[in-house]
This record gives C-alpha cells, structure tokens and sequence, in this order.
C-alpha cells in the first residue's frame, strides 16, 4: 500500500473515532443523571436523607418546609428537633458516621 493511501486512511480514521466517542459522552451523562436515583446507598448511590431533586413537586415542598423551620425563632426550632428525633426512636446519640 502506497504511503498516501496509508496517510489518507489514517486522516479519515482518526476524526471517524473521536465523532464516535464524543457521542459516547452525552449517552453517558443522560443516563448517569437518571440512574443515580436507582443505585444503592451501598454501591455508592444517593443516601437515605438525601433531598429531592430540584424542578420536582417534592423539592418545592421539601424547600417550603426547611423556609419555614428557617424562619422559626432559634428556642421553638430545637424543640421540634428535640420531638423529630424522640419520635423516630433513635437512641444513638447525636453521632455522625
């Protein structure tokens, strides 16, 4: 084979393959925003108190709700700490691991 075929070959090979793996990288980012949800805390997925994600109705709720705690005077806002955390029977301390 003639050097200019082979060089030519090479030239139209190499933008073949970065069009290719550039559309492998928008895939990947679509699919790793949607199953991030799905994957167990475990495996390294979202934790059990994570916050909802923004633009749903359970993260406007979800920002209602922590407003309104931000707007309660500091004494009220450690009680209803003090009667969440009686009422889920947590006995472990206030440990964070």
């Amino acid at each position: 084979m003639p050097k200019s075929l082979r060089s030519l070959r090479s030239l139209l090979i190499l933008p073949a393959l970065a069009v290719g793996l550039s559309g492998c990288g928008t895939v990947n980012e679509k699919l790793s925003a949607g199953m991030g949800d799905y994957v167990p805390q475990w495996a390294g997925g979202l934790p059990a108190d994570a916050p909802p994600r923004p633009g749903t109705p359970q993260y406007d709720a979800y920002m209602r709700e922590r407003e309104r705690k931000r707007l309660l005077p500091a004494a009220d806002r450690e009680k209803e700490e003090q009667v969440q955390k009686g009422s889920t029977g947590s006995t472990s301390g206030d440990a964070v691991h």
